[in-house]
């Protein structure tokens, strides 16, 4: 059984859901309609980072709740997820790469091009609903 502190599970799971939400809306715009305008892309970036963070540090509070090792990097905390069992290890591949291209929205490593940013968008947000999906099963099968 997990151990979790429900309050906090359902903050980051809130934040995580408004941000998604925020997300989906932009996915419905045409390529034009967001990338032209900069608000939009900026609001892309800024709720993509708001659900990786919101989606590990809901993983790094199970970590640390259940004795699990500490997590060298925000990829490897998806790892550990799957090392446990608590996600699928066939889909931590994808939130790893999740969690790297929050460090190069965070950190501006190689700039992020409007038109990468917009297939996230369109092709990617399944992710989302996937890890969501998964976090909330193995919630609510540990409570």
């Amino acid at each position: 059984m997990l151990k979790y502190n429900t309050d906090k599970a359902q903050k980051l799971l809130s934040e995580y859901l408004e941000a998604c939400q925020r997300l989906k809306e932009l996915s419905q715009l045409d390529f034009l309609g967001f990338s032209s305008d900069p608000h939009k892309v900026a609001s892309a970036k800024y709720h993509l980072i708001i659900a990786i963070e919101a989606a590990t540090d809901l993983c790094n509070h199970i970590i640390a709740g259940n004795s699990l090792r500490v997590p060298e990097d925000y990829a490897d905390t998806f790892r550990i997820m799957g090392e446990n069992g608590l996600i699928p290890k066939d889909f931590t591949i994808t939130l790893e790469k999740m969690a790297k291209f929050r460090n190069r929205l965070v950190h501006r490593y190689w700039g992020v091009d409007t038109e990468f940013l917009y297939s996230i968008l369109c092709d990617n947000l399944g992710d989302l609903d996937r890890f969501l999906v998964e976090m909330r099963a193995g919630l609510k099968g540990s409570s």
